[in-house]
């Protein structure tokens, strides 16, 4: 479904103008084809309804009230109720149709902006803010289901019934209609002026309400920090002046659009007061009944109505062209890491033998500053090497490379002898298991965690993962086991308990290439000790990279890398390490032997 949509989504040219961002959404309504035709349908049905009213009207006036029967007078009035049900029926129908196609359609929207989103690269995402992506998924989308559901329905419709009111005010009196169109220009002139600074205010406050779910997203992200400092007050502040600059953003939009709307009204509605100024001398002087006259009344009235309604609605699409222009632009973004379009196949089963060939590698916020600089590094299959250096020598970005989150500005990494820029990107990542430093644990079952390695895993192969990770007594202690729900970010789990779960989806992946972020940094000298041998367990016949912190992940590594300022400064074993001296040396006295 989400290839579909991507072949029938143009790249939106930034030359357009914001409104013209909404033909964005075309391709998402004509998935839905029963839906729209029947829209059209209710809408035709209720337009020619309220069409009808004034007719109706005027036949009550002249052929009940005037002819003075009970009989006419009843079929006046029974005509009138048929054409008030035959409106409401259509008007509900019309309502159905339209607001069940602007929930599909935005949830089309957002399935295909959620899916564009996580398959970028880590580039965007290190360049833009979750919070601020999280807002145009709920509040830009919101905006256009209000766009589909409502102003699209009031337009189409106000459109029609303007037309149809124009046409029927010629046919009750053309002298009388010609004076009326003389507003309808008075009426479009402060729309048009108004629409450009609409489009710029309405892009400002969603701006500015972004930037308010942005920020409150990252405080509740790190609650535990806030409150441990006591910035309670601090972040309350803080949110309250994004919100302040949110209102008074909003505010100058709301006061420009309340300016067009008023002023619109009052143009259209003085031309009709003026042109029934007119009319109502002519049924003093005999020139029309006051049936035709009523008629007329109600088809200016249907007319003003509908460029007043019109009015609004340009408003509403001005400041939804705002969100989806930034959606658009979402959409427009391009990852720079990609799959080649005939990807090689890793060989079956695979060797594990990695390769750094001269790699060089600067991260897109840091373009001065390499990270990796001419880093050579070959692993032999099954191999364990601990990559040990200061902060900021390269160590974490050697993983990244490897799950080619980036690719090197320079050099290649090969993985058995092939590119990983030449491998589908999802065999490459599913060839490696990766276990962080910090536990990534989702708003989810114990379960549904651990199988996250493994999606199609059965009950008893994660029950197996599980006592491998030596995490079986505190899963067993917990209210429904396996079942039950962990909370956002693992809540209900301590750091340690969180890191069994981590260790026990990288078992269940049973993957031959193994990224190990110092997994035992987190827990305690027993669960240490458990979780090592599940470690050693599971790194038997793997190739294995060891960010390592402590002396026990040096020690069982058959080769060490020492790492400063993203080269390789020294490798060997801890013996030969020691005896050299240098930068190694001083970490084991700091960091290894405290």
């Amino acid at each position: 479904m989400t290839a579909a949509l991507e072949t029938e989504i143009p790249s939106p040219a930034p030359t357009k103008a914001p409104i013209g961002s909404l033909r964005m959404l075309w391709p998402f309504v004509r998935r839905h084809n029963r839906l729209f035709v029947a829209w059209l349908l209710a809408l035709a049905c209720s337009s020619t309804a309220t069409l009808s009213l004034p007719v109706a009207f005027r036949t009550m006036i002249d052929q009940g009230f005037a002819q003075g029967g009970g009989g006419a007078i009843d079929r006046a009035f029974a005509l009138l109720f048929i054409v008030a049900v035959a409106l409401a029926l259509a008007t509900a129908a019309r309502f159905f149709f339209v607001s069940l196609l602007g929930e599909r359609v935005v949830a089309d929207l957002r399935e295909r902006l959620y899916a564009h989103l996580i398959g970028l690269d880590a580039g965007f995402h290190e360049r833009n803010r979750s919070g601020e992506l999280v807002s145009r998924l709920t509040a830009d989308a919101e905006l256009l289901r209000g766009v589909i559901a409502t102003s699209m329905s009031v337009a189409l419709r106000s459109t029609v019934t303007f037309i149809g009111s124009i046409v029927m005010l010629f046919v009750t009196s053309p002298h009388l209609a010609a004076y009326a169109l003389v507003g309808i220009p008075l009426a479009v002139l402060p729309i048009v002026i108004g629409g450009r600074r609409l489009q710029k205010l309405s892009r400002a406050s969603q701006d500015r309400v972004a930037d308010a779910n942005a920020l409150a997203n990252e405080t509740l992200g790190a609650v535990r920090t806030v409150q441990a400092h006591a910035r309670e007050p601090y972040e309350l502040g803080r949110f309250d002046e994004a919100l302040k600059l949110a209102v008074a953003t909003a505010r100058r939009r709301i006061q420009a659009q309340a300016w067009v709307t008023a002023i619109a009204i009052v143009l259209v509605f003085g031309a009709i007061t003026l042109v029934l100024w007119s009319g109502a001398h002519d049924v003093v002087e005999g020139e029309m009944s006051a049936g035709l006259l009523g008629q007329f009344v109600l088809y200016a009235l249907i007319g003003g109505g509908s460029v007043g309604a019109l009015a609004e609605v340009w408003n509403e699409l001005q400041r939804a062209a705002g969100g989806m222009g930034r959606i658009t632009e979402l959409l427009a973004e391009n990852s720079t890491v990609v799959a080649p379009a005939q990807p090689r196949t890793l060989p079956q089963p695979m060797r594990g033998e990695l390769a750094f060939d001269d790699v060089t590698f600067h991260y897109p916020m840091r373009p001065d500053l390499p990270a990796l600089e001419a880093f050579n590094l070959h692993v032999q299959p099954g191999e364990t090497v601990a990559l040990v250096g200061p902060s900021g020598a390269g160590k974490s970005t050697v993983f990244s490379l490897l799950l080619r989150f980036h690719d090197p500005r320079t050099g290649s990494l090969r993985v058995d002898g092939h590119d990983i820029r030449a491998l589908d990107l999802a065999e490459l990542r599913g060839a490696v298991a990766l276990v962080p430093q910090q536990a990534t644990i989702f708003a989810a079952s114990a379960r549904a965690n651990i199988r996250y390695g493994r999606l199609e895993a059965s009950d008893a192969e994660v029950d197996a993962a599980v006592e491998a990770a030596h995490a079986t007594d505190f899963i067993s202690a917990l209210p429904e086991g396996l079942d039950t729900e962990l909370g956002e970010r693992g809540a209900r789990l301590s750091g340690g308990q969180q890191q069994r779960i981590a260790i026990a989806r990288a078992l269940l992946k049973d993957a031959p290439i193994l990224l190990l972020d110092e997994a035992t940094s987190a827990l305690d000298a027993q669960s240490e000790r458990a979780v090592q041998q599940a470690l050693e367990t599971l790194m038997e016949g793997r190739t294995t990279l060891v960010i390592a912190h402590r002396l026990a992940t040096v020690l069982k590594a058959d080769r060490i890398v020492v790492m400063d300022h993203g080269r390789i400064v020294a490798e060997g074993t801890h013996q030969q390490l020691l005896a050299e001296g240098g930068l190694y040396a001083e970490l084991a006295k700091l960091q290894f032997l405290d």
